[in-house]
């Protein structure tokens, strides 16, 4: 392929850009890019990526004949033919779309792909159409990284998008149905799976085999079926709803015409629809944090005054046979929000209708007395057994996370669910995790440390605080006693009655298999 022999790859572009000028791309800033091609263009015997990373990543018009030499096979015509470049009256073209290189990197291999989308906004100058279709985001990624790989039959990408978790699920799914409400999104979706059919292993002439592309909102296109993975990056971004709204005005990529977080709360009451027993879903997502609630805790100040914090509102939405994992990562204050939202679609241009657009937004949230805008994860899974014990966890973690964290996120609920086969640990046997450290604090001169902190080296890098006896407990957990034989013999040490305190520390022992710091001892 042009593009691979090109080197218009992840690592091709990197590596020819350097690693200011790359990290600069990231961020959306083109200039150092833009001057890296331009020297490059000077030289006897340009770079083929130069030109392609000029005219794609950069917007910058290129000429006729440097894309002939880049791409030899393909050629201008070929790339005006298949709509991915214009011509513009100066007798060059410029990019039509956004098309750049994209790596898979899973346990099987890794892989080169290439992706189109439409050019953003520091791209080419403007408003975004409302049609918009988005490339690759840091939202698409993180729900790329977080999804708990396992082989399946049937896999949903809902709110497809330009096809970005389509080809991850692909991977290690038999057969992938993608839907979205913009038929315009779903071409370039059936075009991204044409450009990369040898690498996903696709039959052009039988692109029905294994993908399914439907139009649709939310689970309408796939009402009566079921599949066994759901992923779902949905167009979350609270928006004000105005009287006069014309739907031909929303930007369908982040917009899903609801009010407030109700596309998100409709997903987590209806996507156990579409799962078979034991079927997971992984989504993204925004909630309003109203009135005084407040992060995750027993506050009896928010149960008296009947306002739940979000936990709570989030569980309200769950149907009572679907499992349940909150993770929190980021909130905003609503003014936050409409800054980012606004900016996001260079509506930030014209002072006249931003100021207007950033009043609508803080007139909406006022209006539900929204104190600040929470962003995460969700996990679910609808249960095997109905009556079986509940998985229900919301918690906040702001701290970066090892990547991808998707393997992690499986083997702890692996872990919830050997621990509900467990109703006593008494004859399990359990060993620290290879990743994790034991810290120690103690004033100067001190005969014993004050603080004991357990740390994880991966996954979600969790801190522990530690009691004496369950530091005792850890360090002799090395597989070869039960934790029976452990905590009576702490007992005895420490002088604490039973069964009290083995009630006590076997429950702490469980938070701590839970979170990964103590493992099953291998057999």
């Amino acid at each position: 392929m042009d593009l691979a022999a090109a080197r218009y790859t992840v690592d091709g572009v990197a590596d020819f850009l350097g690693e200011s000028a790359a990290a600069a791309l990231g961020r959306d800033q083109l200039v150092p890019a833009i001057l890296r091609c331009r020297e490059e263009a000077a030289t006897a015997s340009p770079a083929p990526v130069s030109a392609l990373i000029q005219l794609w990543l950069a917007g910058e018009d290129a000429a006729a004949a440097a894309l002939d030499a880049a791409l030899p096979r393909t050629g201008t015509r070929g790339l005006l033919a298949l709509g991915l470049v214009e011509p513009v009256p100066s007798g060059g073209v410029r990019a039509a779309v956004d098309l750049r290189p994209y790596e898979i990197d899973d346990d099987e291999d890794s892989a080169d792909l290439w992706v189109a989308s439409d050019l953003g906004a520091h791209q080419r100058p403007g408003v975004l159409r409302h049609d918009h279709v988005l490339g690759i985001g840091q939202a698409s990624l993180s729900l790329a990284q977080l999804t708990v790989r396992r082989p399946v039959e049937r896999a949903l990408d809902l709110g497809t998008g330009c096809g970005i978790q389509a080809f991850h699920l692909l991977r290690h799914s038999r057969h992938v149905t993608a839907t979205d409400i913009s038929e315009r999104a779903l071409a370039f979706t059936r075009f991204n799976l044409l450009l990369n059919a040898d690498v996903l292993d696709l039959d052009p002439g039988r692109l029905a085999d294994r993908v399914s592309l439907r139009v649709g909102s939310l689970l309408e296109p796939v009402a009566g079926e079921q599949f066994d993975l759901v992923v779902s990056n949905p167009p979350f971004v609270i928006t004000p709803r105005p009287r006069t709204e014309d739907p031909r005005d929303r930007f369908t990529y982040r917009d899903g015409g609801l009010a407030g977080d109700e596309i998100v709360a409709t997903l987590v009451r209806t996507l156990q629809d579409v799962l078979v027993p034991g079927g997971t879903a992984q989504m993204l997502g925004n909630w309003e944090i109203q009135d005084s609630d407040l992060p995750y805790s027993e506050s009896p100040e928010t149960q008296e005054n009947g306002s739940p914090n979000w936990p709570e509102r989030i569980e309200s939405w769950l149907p009572a046979d679907t499992d349940a994992w909150v993770i929190q990562r980021e909130t905003l204050a609503p003014a936050e929000y409409a800054e980012m939202w606004l900016r996001d679609a260079a509506e930030n241009r014209n002072r006249a209708e931003y100021l207007a657009s950033y009043a609508a937004y803080l007139e909406d949230f006022a209006s539900r007395r929204v104190e600040a805008i929470g962003f995460g994860s969700i996990f679910l899974r609808r249960r095997l057994v109905p009556d079986a014990v509940p998985l229900r966890r919301f918690e906040e973690i702001t701290h970066p996370l090892e990547q991808p964290v998707g393997p992690h996120l499986g083997a702890a609920v692996e872990r919830f669910d050997w621990l509900a086969a467990h109703s006593s640990l008494a004859d399990a046997h359990l060993e620290v995790a290879d990743d994790v450290t034991e810290e120690r604090h103690a004033r100067p001169g001190a005969e014993h440390p004050g603080v004991i902190l357990l740390r994880q080296g991966a996954g979600l890098r969790r801190t522990n605080l530690m009691s004496t006896e369950l530091t005792g407990f850890v360090s002799a957990s090395d597989g070869e006693l039960s934790v029976g034989q452990i905590i009576g013999a702490l007992a005895v040490l420490l002088e604490r009655p039973e069964p009290e305190f083995a009630a006590g520390l076997e429950a702490e022992v469980r938070n701590l298999v839970l979170d990964g710091f103590l493992v099953p001892a291998a057999d």
